[in-house]
């Protein structure tokens, strides 16, 4: 097959199924534009005088990078002089996948760390997963709720097994009452927790001396003495959820107090201390009073995790099966409309789609309301709002409110908690116009 036979499009094409079907992804801005300048046999040079990018980060940090990603693609070696040959042959074996052979997921939970239908936000997973390396790392998440966030957690802790560290992913949600009654009962369960994540036996009755130290001394020398001495590799501690601790301001202040003072060790000491690396992960700021000198939230890297944009959310749609690369004003711009970029509404939306059991103009009309694909979603928020009426106050002010909505600190850190809001300049307003037209109906049929 000669080169004539084969445009730059197909061979694009091409090149990205096989990434897609090697890696779970596309090829980025800067990729496509090294295979563009390639495919015109350009010098990178030339790439560099017709790109916004250097001939340094083109050739050095991205190229070298890109033709192994694309030799591991196309099962062979290639590079810059002879991948055309290698997308030839490529174009005999590749069958563009049909939707029908796609295994759907329901949206529900943290998404698998083998699914394809994870999307990354760009540079967030790859700045987190270097950043832990470090020692004394501490990475802070937060977005509301079905943002990603434990979905994003699992791939951390993920990359660290692979560099062969230890890791624990202890979810605060666990923490019954009974755990909440003391600093010293949940701290003792706490570090229950890791000994068993670790499989290592509980020792607290030989650690824990209640006559001399505090709770917080106890659990630091838990920590320093047993666990990580144990442990030969570096301890990734992954905590999620822990948004259930703020109610509790008398067991809160410590505990938050202790992992700053922890994060401070592993920075600053040597020896047993430098193993250890802190994930933490929570659905709004900290709304307890804590010290400048004793909060966790004001150190490591910070991390807020955003809506997809439009290009993300026809990405998801690809991933399904779904050609709307042609159609992207009748798909994309209605739906995005509705439920903005919210990763769990949008992915929901084309899952249904994707079965062909609904239409689009059919899931838009029947969205904000009690038969529609978001049903159970909308009436899981209804009942909350219900239980506490002082948020159901708070939140039909802003569904009926024209603009941002200014609302008692406590109500409003409760609605960015569950993702009913976003703050907009010193107030909140919807999350989305899906949750603006359920809920202005549902507080109108509950006067």
């Amino acid at each position: 097959m000669q080169d004539k036979t084969l445009n730059f499009e197909q061979a694009l094409k091409i090149a990205n199924q096989a990434v897609f079907t090697t890696a779970g992804r596309y090829l980025t801005d800067v990729e496509t534009a090294i295979f563009n300048g390639a495919w015109l046999h350009q010098t990178y040079e030339e790439m560099a005088a017709n790109t916004e990018y250097t001939v340094n980060y083109l050739q050095r940090t991205v190229g070298h990078k890109f033709w192994k990603l694309l030799s591991e693609a196309l099962g062979e070696e290639v590079s810059k002089s002879n991948f055309r040959t290698a997308i030839e042959r490529k174009l005999v074996a590749v069958t563009p996948p049909q939707p029908a052979a796609i295994s759907l997921e329901f949206p529900e939970g943290p998404v698998e760390l083998d699914s394809i239908f994870y999307v990354q936000r760009p540079s967030i997973e790859s700045d987190c997963c270097k950043a832990i390396l470090q020692p004394g790392a501490l990475i802070r998440i937060k977005a509301s709720r079905q943002m990603g966030k434990t979905s994003l957690l699992n791939r951390i802790l993920n990359s660290a097994v692979k560099a062969g560290y230890k890791t624990v992913n202890l979810n605060l949600l666990l923490a019954d009452r009974g755990v909440l009654k003391s600093l010293d009962q949940f701290l003792r369960w706490f570090c229950k927790c890791v000994s068993r994540e670790l499989q290592l036996p509980n020792k607290l009755a030989d650690y824990w001396d209640e006559e001399i130290f505090t709770s917080n001394t106890n659990c630091t020398n838990y920590f320093e003495d047993y666990l990580l001495s144990e442990i030969d590799t570096p301890l990734v501690l992954g905590l999620d959820e822990v948004d259930q601790i703020f109610p509790h301001p008398e067991i809160a202040q410590d505990f938050f107090g202790l992992l700053r003072v922890l994060h401070e060790y592993a920075k600053l000491k040597d020896s047993t201390w430098k193993k250890l690396r802190l994930v933490i992960v929570h659905s709004t700021d900290v709304y307890i009073p804590l010290k400048v000198n004793q909060s966790p939230f004001n150190v490591g890297l910070p991390i807020e995790l955003p809506e997809f944009s439009p290009q993300q959310v026809q990405d998801l749609a690809e991933r399904y099966g779904l050609n709307w690369e042609s159609e992207t004003g009748t798909h994309l711009a209605p739906l995005m409309a509705m439920v903005g970029g919210h990763p769990y509404l949008v992915q929901l939306a084309i899952y249904h789609l994707r079965r062909q059991n609904v239409t689009l103009k059919q899931l838009l009309q029947n969205a904000p309301t009690d038969i529609g694909i978001y049903r159970e979603h909308l009436q899981g928020h209804w009942g909350t709002l219900q239980e506490y009426p002082q948020l159901a106050t708070a939140f039909k002010q802003v569904v009926n409110g024209k603009d941002s909505v200014q609302l008692e600190s406590m109500l409003q850190f409760k609605l960015l908690s569950i993702g009913l809001v976003k703050q907009q300049q010193n107030g909140v307003i919807p999350s989305c116009e899906l949750y603006r037209q359920y809920f202005q109906q549902k507080f109108r049929d509950n006067i």
